[in-house]
Formats: structure tokens, sequence, C-alpha cells
């Protein structure tokens, strides 16, 4: 037991040795890398921890992002609320499935004792995983067309609000704030959060409207600050200028969807022929069966 308490004793002392040294003579870092690793603490507390997924797919960002192949359509993703993580991770991940499929695929004809050449799996493997990685940019793309038309249908009735608000003698900075606040939705939320944000920088409101529609390419929005800079810069009365943009706006939101709606039926007429002659196909049947067999 002696040798035992001597033993511990020593290395307890040992180590307590070792890491005073150590610190003493730590060299001092140099003052760039040490601020830069400092910057992060002074807003960490304010944004939340990124999830397993986000910290995963950043990671796979920061080394695959100086590929040629590779493109992060940044502005589409900060429209959805999605990051960048977990956008590339997907895009990782179902090219590593496209690129099991093809091998798994060839499991039964080895079963069966059919041997197919390395090259055909392999090269397979490359076509399916490489249509798979750009899957989620076409997804992405048309989810943010899909957005920006929701958005611009939210900003029709924002605009009928804002004419009103200054119709009832409200200032400009008024009534974009009281208008933005009826609604509920994300791009009410959006626009709220623009109009606080001038609210407590102090700059104009337009201007936090220019910076949003600049930021998620909303040129709709960028008409609207547009309108609101000549109300507050040249003070001319912007009630019909909002009238007639709404009704330019919602003129063109419904040539928009008479356009896809009819897109849509000219889909539908391919399958509707085929189910035809399909119906034609059976009922014909039996009566070429019967003449066939006589």
């Amino acid at each position: 037991m002696n040798l035992l308490a001597v033993l511990v004793t020593g290395g307890t002392i040992g180590a307590g040795l070792a890491l005073l040294v150590r610190e003493l003579l730590r060299p001092q870092p140099a003052l760039g890398p040490a601020l830069a690793r400092s910057a992060p603490a002074t807003w960490a507390a304010d944004e939340p921890e990124l999830e397993r997924e986000e910290a995963w797919g950043r990671w796979l960002l920061a080394r695959l992002e100086h590929l040629p192949g590779v493109r992060v359509p940044v502005t589409d993703l900060a429209l959805l609320g999605q990051g960048p993580g977990q956008f590339i991770l997907k895009k990782v991940a179902l090219a590593g499935l496209g690129l099991l499929c093809p091998v798994l695929a060839t499991i039964p004809w080895l079963i069966a004792g059919l041997a197919l050449p390395f090259y055909v799996p392999a090269g397979a493997g490359l076509v399916v995983a490489g249509l798979l990685f750009i899957t989620p940019d076409f997804a992405v793309r048309d989810q943010a067309r899909r957005a920006r038309e929701e958005f611009a249908h939210a900003l029709s009735a924002y605009l009928d609000l804002v004419a009103l608000k200054r119709a009832a003698d409200a200032g400009p900075a008024e009534a974009l704030e009281k208008a933005a606040a009826v609604g509920a939705g994300w791009p009410f939320v959006y626009l709220q959060g623009a109009l606080r944000r001038a609210r407590l920088e102090k700059i104009p409101p337009y201007q936090a409207l220019t910076e949003l529609a600049a930021e998620y390419e909303l040129p709709v929005l960028a008409d609207v600050a547009d309108i609101m800079r000549g109300s507050a810069t040249d003070g001319a009365a912007v009630y019909k200028a909002l009238r007639a943009r709404t009704a330019a706006l919602n003129a063109e939101l419904l040539a928009d969807q008479a356009a896809e709606a009819n897109t849509a039926s000219e889909k539908m007429t391919a399958p509707g022929a085929l189910l035809a002659v399909l119906v034609m196909l059976l009922m014909a049947y039996p009566a070429v069966i019967r003449m066939l067999t006589v």
C-alpha cells in the first residue's frame, strides 16, 4: 500500500508539474487568428446551435465547395429557410445511394450464377449517382419559384393595406408597419422583420425593403420600395400608384395561373388519349377473338 500511495502521489505531482510547464511555455498566439476565434463568441449566445445534419453538411461543404460540379443556391435556400449544410448533405447522401443501387441490383444475378462485367454496375452507378446528385437543385429551384409566387400573392394584399393606410393620412413608415402587422404568414413575417430592423437601425423603411428584395430576389417588393421612396422624398401621393401596382400585379398573377393551368391541361392530353385507346382495344378484343376463332 505504501508503494501504491507513493506511485499515485508521484504521478499526481508529475502531472501537475507537466501542466504547469506546458502553460508557462505555451507560445503567445498571433493577434489575427486569436481575434478570428474570439469574434463568434460575441454572438454565439444569440445564434441557435446548429443541428447535427447542418453541422455535418457544412463540414462536407467546406471540403467539396471547390469542386466544379458543387453549387449551393444560397439565395433560394435562404428564402426557403433551409441551411446549405442540409442541402449538400442531401446531395451527397443521394449520390452515395445512387452508387450503391446498381451494385445491390447485381446481387440476385450473382446468386443465380450470372456474372456481369464490373464496368456495367460501375457505369450505371456513376450515371444514377450523377442524376440523384443534381436532383436537389431542381427541387430547391421549384420550391423557391413557388415561394416567390406565394410572396407575390401576399404582397398584393399588402399593397392594398398600405394604400388604405396612406389614404387615411398615415405616414409612409407607419403605413408600411401597420399593414405588415396585419398578416401572419411567412411573407408578412419577413416584412415585419425588415421594418423592425429599419426602425432599430434608424434607416428609411423603403431602404430595408429594397435590401430584403435584393437578398431574396423579390423584384415585386423592390417596386413597392421605389413607390414608397417617392412618397418619402418628393411628397408624391402614392395611393393611386399603389392601387395601379396592385392591379398590375393581380393581372400578372392571374395570367401566370392561367398559363400554368393550360400547361397542366396539355400534359393530361396524352394520358387521356392513351386511356381512350386502351378502352377501345378492350371493347374490341372479344369481337376480334371471336372472328379469329371462327
